[in-house]
């Protein structure tokens, strides 16, 4: 009976302890945290995206081709070498920076989605970005409805 009764305390002990290193931090520790964060540049290559996904609403599947750009700034230290890009079908295609992004300057990635080689309906398409970036890999998702014209 002891023996279950210590395990017990043991097992919540240590459950208090994990949950409490894992609880968000409040107040000036945070405030702290993010300021340490913000005052330290990035080590090597850093791409930000100044966003993730795009819609293209509802358009006619044989309507032509899409395109959207997808800016992005290298927070980095070091030029940002986007090494290639991966689309989810042979409907995408991508045009990337071919030279190095220096720091602090901006490039685009170039979605060309061609509704004409899928389907009618909805779609979400990922393009995956590699480069020398602190993550390696970004993702961004083009989506939309495309829909046959009536007859």
């Amino acid at each position: 009976m002891q023996l279950k009764r210590l395990i017990l305390i043991l097992a919540c002990g240590a459950l208090a302890t994990f949950a409490a290193a894992a609880a968000p931090r409040s107040g000036r520790a945070a405030a702290r945290s993010r300021a340490c964060v913000a005052q330290e540049p990035a080590a090597g290559a850093l791409m930000v995206l100044d966003h993730t996904t795009y819609d293209f609403g509802t358009v006619p599947r044989k309507g032509g081709d899409l395109v959207h750009e997808f800016a992005f700034t290298n927070e980095g230290t070091v030029p940002l070498v986007v090494v290639r890009v991966v689309t989810s079908c042979s409907c995408l295609k991508a045009v990337h920076p071919k030279r190095p992004v220096a720091p602090g300057q901006s490039g685009t990635i170039r979605i060309v989605y061609e509704p004409h080689k899928s389907e009618a309906g909805a779609f979400s398409k990922v393009v995956q970005i590699f480069s020398n970036s602190a993550a390696g890999r970004e993702l961004v998702t083009v989506q939309g409805n495309s829909v046959d014209a009536a007859k």
